[in-house]
């Protein structure tokens, strides 16, 4: 029963820290909208103030209104979510896993943060390629719906690849990996990430392929070089 209360307590919290953060989105809805549709306007040579997006349906802006505003809920509670859910699961960690879980929620969030910036940098480009592929004969009216659909999609592909690190890190922590089985999965790993960028980044051209599977080879290297360096301490921790 203490369990439960203090699960019911970290969650009130994490429910209201949500519900500021998305009427906080509710109430700059307007000046956020001019934000994600920037990349829109980009692939039409548009100016914002004369670039918009069309609705198909009668619910269809509050629709929108609401997603956008429950994103920037998630977003802006976010750390106060997974801090409460840091402090839940404190009592049950050893000293040296209370140390590293709070660096791990800190990290999560920055590197999520990098990964919406460059999906941002991403989407115009992306967005050239495919409303292109119809030929000329097709112009392309996107719903407000659609492309916050496509946008999200894109932000989540970009946090998961940015969030691969920490991944890697953690599971070394654990002892479910370690450098040499890092080391010797290198090559199907590159081929997998390249190929993933080709499915995330929906473009034909060497550089945008490069942008994007370029970061995720260097923080594979980079988890190795960790992995090492948590390897070599632990060796020395024992002798």
């Amino acid at each position: 029963m203490e369990h439960l209360r203090e699960l019911r307590t970290r969650l009130l919290r994490a429910i209201i820290a949500l519900v500021i953060g998305t009427s906080i989105g509710y109430a700059v809805f307007p000046y956020l909208l001019d934000v994600l549709i920037a990349p829109y306007c980009q692939v039409f040579e548009t100016s914002l103030p004369n670039c918009n997006l069309i609705a198909l349906r009668p619910l269809e802006p509050f629709s929108v209104r609401i997603r956008t505003s429950l994103l920037v809920g998630l977003f802006l509670g976010g750390p106060v979510i997974f801090y409460q859910l840091w402090r839940f699961i404190t009592p049950g960690l050893t000293t040296r896993e209370r140390r590293f879980a709070l660096p791990f929620v800190i990290l999560s969030q920055v590197m999520l943060a990098l990964g919406i910036v460059a999906a941002y940098l991403i989407i115009p480009q992306a967005l050239r390629v495919l409303l292109a592929l119809g030929g000329p004969r097709i112009e392309a009216l996107l719903s407000a719906s659609e492309y916050l659909s496509f946008f999200i999609r894109m932000c989540l592909a970009f946090a998961i690849v940015f969030e691969l690190p920490l991944v890697l890190v953690a599971l070394v922590l654990v002892g479910v990996l370690n450098a040499a089985n890092l080391t010797t999965a290198r090559p199907y790993a590159i081929v997998a990430m390249v190929t993933l960028a080709a499915l995330v980044t929906p473009t034909t051209d060497p550089v945008t392929l490069l942008v994007v599977s370029g970061p995720m080879i260097a923080f594979y290297e980079l988890a190795i070089l960790t992995a090492r360096l948590i390897e070599r301490r632990r060796r020395r921790r024992a002798r």
